[in-house]
C-alpha cells in the first residue's frame, strides 16, 4: 500500500477537480455547436425555445430589482401580429374583439301557477341583445321578452343588471330594453350599418349566447336578400335577410354584423326540423331597426299609419253566404265614422250576421268590400294586411284594392295614427 502525505492529497483532489471542470465545458461546447450546425434549424437561427429563453432572460435582467410583471414576454401569444393568421381570420378576430363586449346575455323570469293556482316565478326563455347607446339602450326581439315578469341583462364582464321595457313592436319582432350602469361605467356599443349595397355571398358575423354558451361568433354569408318571413298567424315579417350563418336557440336578439363589424341585422328566426341550426337563419334587417328604434324610445309604440277599419278573414262558406266569387282577401266588417277610409270611399258591410258556435259566436256585418291588394302586396290574410303597412307612417297614401259588386276597383286611402 502507497501512502501520501496531506500535501500530496490536497493536490491530487485540486488536479482531478479540474481535470473534470474542463470536461464538461468541452461537452458542453461540443453539444451547443453540433445543435447550432444541425440541418433542422435554418442558418444563422438559433430555435424557438432558446429564442424565448434568451428574450425573456434579458427581459427579466433590464427591470432587475424591480416589482414588475412582463406585460410583454413573447411566450405569450400576440393576437395583433398579422403574419400568424390569415387574411380571414385577421378579419374575424378584429371584428369579435370589437364587438363582443357590445353583446349581451338576456334571461327572463315568468309568473307560472301551481295546482291549487297560487302564482310564483320561473324561469322563462334566453336570448342575445346588442347594446345601441353608452345610456344602457339594448336592441333585442320581442319573442326573447315575451310574458316576462323580471329581466335579466347580463355584460361581458360578468355583471347583471335588471332591465325594463322601453317598447315593442310585434309587426316587426322588435324591443328595446333599458339598464342603468353604475356611474363611471363606458359602455360598449355596436353601431348601424346598411342595407342598401347588401349582395348575396357577402360574408357576415353572428354574434350570441346559443345555449347560453356566451358571446359565441360564427361565419358565413348573405344566402338570400327580402326574404318574407311568418313568425306567427298575424305576423310576416318582409325583406328580412337569410343567413347560413350558425343561429341557435339562444341566438335571437343578436348582431348580424358585416365584416366591418357594423350590425345589418337582428338574428331572429330558424327554419329547422330539429330546432338547431340547419343553415336557414333569418335576421330582420337594420333599415327596420333604424325606422322602428328611434319611435320605441320616444313613444314606447312604433306611430305607424293605419287604415280604421275591421277587417274578417275571407273564406269560401263566408263567399258563399255573400254570393261572390272571390273567395280569398280580408273582409271590410265595419269602418269607422268620419275616419279617412270612409272619406276615400271604403264600404264596410251591412248586413248583420252571427259567426261560430250556438255557444262561441259574434256578430259580424257582410256586404262589403274585400281587400285582395294594398300597393304592390296581395293580402289573402290578415298578416298580408299588417304587413302591407309596417313600413307606413300618418300620412302616407296607399291604394287600396277591392272586390266589390263583381269586379276589382282601386282606390286611394291616406293613412291616420293607430
Amino acid at each position: 500500500m502507497k501512502l501520501y502525505s496531506k500535501p500530496q492529497l490536497v493536490v491530487t483532489a485540486l488536479l482531478s477537480a479540474g481535470i473534470v471542470l474542463a470536461g464538461s465545458v468541452l461537452v458542453q461546447k461540443f453539444l451547443f455547436s453540433e445543435k447550432r450546425n444541425s440541418p433542422d434549424d435554418s442558418a444563422g437561427n438559433i430555435s424557438d425555445n432558446q429564442a424565448a429563453v434568451s428574450t425573456a432572460d434579458s427581459d427579466i435582467e433590464e427591470i432587475s430589482g424591480e416589482l414588475t410583471l412582463l406585460t410583454n414576454s413573447p411566450v405569450l401569444p400576440v393576437l395583433n401580429d398579422a403574419s400568424r393568421y390569415t387574411q380571414d381570420e385577421v378579419q374575424n378576430i378584429t371584428v369579435y374583439e370589437k364587438c363582443n363586449e357590445a353583446v349581451v346575455n338576456i334571461t327572463t323570469q315568468v309568473m307560472t301557477y301551481d295546482w291549487f293556482y297560487n302564482p310564483y316565478m320561473t324561469d322563462g326563455g334566453s336570448g342575445s341583445g346588442s347594446i345601441i347607446d353608452k345610456r344602457g339602450y339594448v336592441l333585442t326581439n320581442v319573442h326573447v321578452i315575451e310574458n316576462a315578469r323580471v329581466i335579466n341583462i347580463s355584460l361581458a364582464d360578468g355583471s347583471s343588471y335588471e332591465g325594463k321595457i322601453i317598447g315593442q313592436d310585434k309587426e316587426s319582432d322588435i324591443a328595446v330594453l333599458k339598464f342603468d350602469p353604475p356611474s363611471g361605467v363606458e359602455l360598449k356599443t355596436i353601431s348601424f350599418g346598411t342595407t342598401q349595397d347588401l349582395k348575396v355571398g357577402q360574408k357576415v358575423i353572428a354574434i350570441g349566447n346559443p345555449f347560453a354558451l356566451e358571446r359565441t361568433m360564427t361565419t358565413g354569408i348573405i344566402s338570400g336578400l327580402g326574404r318574407p318571413i311568418q313568425e306567427s298567424n298575424d305576423v310576416i315579417i318582409r325583406n328580412m335577410i337569410q343567413t347560413d350563418a350558425a343561429i341557435n336557440p339562444g341566438n335571437s336578439g343578436g348582431p348580424l354584423l358585416d365584416s366591418s363589424g357594423n350590425m345589418i341585422g337582428i338574428n331572429t328566426v330558424i327554419i329547422s326540423k330539429s330546432g338547431s341550426s340547419s343553415g336557414l337563419g333569418f335576421a330582420v334587417p337594420i333599415s327596420t331597426a333604424r325606422r322602428v328604434v328611434s319611435d320605441l324610445i320616444k313613444y314606447g309604440k312604433v306611430n305607424r299609419g293605419t287604415i280604421k277599419i275591421s277587417l274578417i278573414q275571407n273564406t269560401p262558406r263566408i263567399a258563399g253566404y255573400m254570393k261572390t266569387k272571390q273567395t280569398s282577401g280580408m273582409v271590410i266588417n265595419r269602418v269607422e265614422k268620419g275616419s279617412l277610409a270612409e272619406k276615400a270611399g271604403l264600404k264596410g258591410g251591412t248586413e248583420a250576421v252571427q259567426y261560430g258556435s250556438a255557444w262561441n259566436y259574434k256578430t259580424i256585418y257582410l256586404g262589403g268590400d274585400i281587400i285582395t291588394a294594398i300597393g304592390n302586396i296581395s293580402v289573402s290574410k290578415l298578416a298580408d294586411y299588417y304587413s302591407a303597412l309596417e313600413d307606413k307612417v300618418p300620412g302616407d297614401t296607399v291604394t287600396v284594392t277591392v272586390y266589390r259588386d263583381g269586379k276589382f276597383e282601386k282606390i286611394n286611402v291616406t293613412l291616420e295614427s293607430q
